[in-house]
């Protein structure tokens, strides 16, 4: 039996993380993972699929080129390289993380775990024995009772995201199962290759939880992109010639030769079922310290079903590490960033504006186009705004929500503020470098005060 003063099983962005932290605490700690060091985010989310996205990117410009006064000849594009940049750069950052492990101290081991109780894990032939555990094992495709869909899923015609990730050649039609930020994510991403791309979403809206204002703006962008849209449609049947699906009471099809299912995650429990612990609709139910029920153990990530973000899972691993080590603070969500890479990004933190009238609360918002950005002119894109929401009495800002080229990295700014409780004063009076997008934020910041510049 190996002893140690804590396991950690999964070794995502929130396992790795606390890992690493623990270990440089002082504490003797074991990573378990049955896959590959890195978890879904660096090896078949996060980093691949943001690769991808930017040789998509890439080739969407090159296209475009004579609007810059460039001329590039004839334009093709080789997928094969694509996939192998893709595949470099997982292996360079799995390698990255594997070599601050070692360096760490922290003792890695490759394998299916499972839990016998609260202290006791098995991992091939090893058992180990721990003072705390750390459950991060992540999450997994949903796979709803769809006609044809397991068997779509065993023959190769259906794809997670996972699978859509490894693919040798790109797909003349594909159909996505779902509007969320995966379904969206890739529908960009595939439309920009040259795919002819259909989305179908049970639900009255895409990209349910995104402010109102910001996802009609990038719809109808996408949609002028190309992409085809459905919702409230109810896909009843999958096969090789593509989906059926049921809307206003008919049936249509829809033709495509690849399908994409990403219609949620469901979390990865069947390695510690003996534990017994309290398990909600979302995932393992836990603290702000991120303690379950059952003394001495944790659960941080996906699992827990509270944020299914890389970030949000590695904050909750700092907590837990924290915690146990006795310097409690605790998990807060009220400044969550969340981004999503499409063509133009989306980013937000903070309350939507729907968000902000269901809790009865008196606002003001203010918007700024990126039509009338300088930057925004000068680089040929001009598709997306800025929206700031602020509670009217104090000024206090409560959400902010981004459609622009750089969303995923303007959205700092606005997270600092909210941890600060700045007010829409204080970010008005902070000076923003010219030319950038991130002067849109003070101009909205201005209209919270009285009226933007700029317009």
């Amino acid at each position: 039996m190996k002893k140690h003063d804590l396991v950690i099983i999964g070794s995502g962005p929130g396992g790795y993380v606390a890992a690493i932290k623990a270990a440089q605490q002082g504490l003797d700690t074991a990573l378990i993972e049955k896959e590959a060091v890195g978890g879904v985010c660096l090896n078949w989310g996060c980093i691949p699929t943001k690769a991808l996205l930017k040789s998509a990117k890439a080739y969407q410009i090159v296209q475009h080129a004579k609007d810059y006064g460039v001329n590039a000849g004839d334009v093709s594009l080789d997928f094969e390289a694509v996939m192998k940049r893709k595949n470099q750069g997982v292996k360079k950052l799995t390698g990255g993380v594997k070599h601050l492990l070692k360096k760490n101290g922290v003792t890695l081991y490759t394998g299916e775990a499972t839990v016998n109780d609260a202290t006791t894990i098995t991992v091939g032939d090893d058992t180990l024995k721990a003072k705390y555990l750390i459950l991060a094992t992540g999450a997994r495709p949903a796979v709803p009772p769809i006609d044809g869909l397991k068997e779509g899923l065993e023959k190769g015609f259906v794809k997670t995201s996972k699978e859509l990730l490894a693919i040798d050649k790109l797909p003349k039609k594909l159909a996505v199962i779902g509007g969320g930020i995966i379904g969206m994510e890739f529908a960009t991403m595939f439309n920009a290759f040259g795919v002819e791309v259909n989305v179908i979403e049970r639900e009255k809206n895409m990209l349910l939880g995104v402010d109102d204002e910001i996802r009609q703006a990038f719809l109808k962008k996408l949609k002028k992109d190309g992409v085809t849209m459905q919702t409230e449609a109810n896909v009843t049947a999958v096969s090789k010639e593509g989906l059926t699906y049921t809307k206003d009471d008919k049936d249509h099809t829809v033709e495509a030769d690849m399908i994409l299912l990403s219609v949620g995650m469901r979390p990865n429990v069947e390695s510690f079922e003996s534990l017994k612990l309290d398990i909600g609709q979302h995932g393992v139910k836990t603290d702000e310290y991120m303690r379950t029920s059952v003394k001495n153990v944790y659960a941080i990530g996906d699992l827990n079903g509270k944020y299914q973000l890389a970030h949000v899972a590695s904050k909750e691993g700092l907590v837990a590490v924290d915690t146990i080590l006795g310097h409690e603070h605790a998990m807060s969500y009220r400044a969550v960033p969340s981004g999503i890479y499409t063509f133009p990004e989306i980013a937000q933190v903070g309350l939507t504006e729907a968000e902000a009238k269901d809790q009865n609360i008196d606002y003001k918002t203010s918007t700024f186009p990126l039509a009338a950005n300088g930057k925004a002119i000068a680089e040929g894109e001009t598709d997306g705004l800025v929206k700031m929401i602020a509670e009217r009495k104090y000024g206090e800002v409560i959400g902010v929500h981004i459609l622009a080229p750089t969303a995923t990295d303007m959205i700092s700014e606005a997270v600092l503020g909210m941890n600060l409780e700045a007010t829409a004063e204080e970010y008005a009076r902070a000076i923003h470098p010219h030319p950038t997008l991130s002067e849109t934020l003070h101009e909205t910041a201005l209209g919270i005060l009285d009226k933007p510049i700029h317009i």
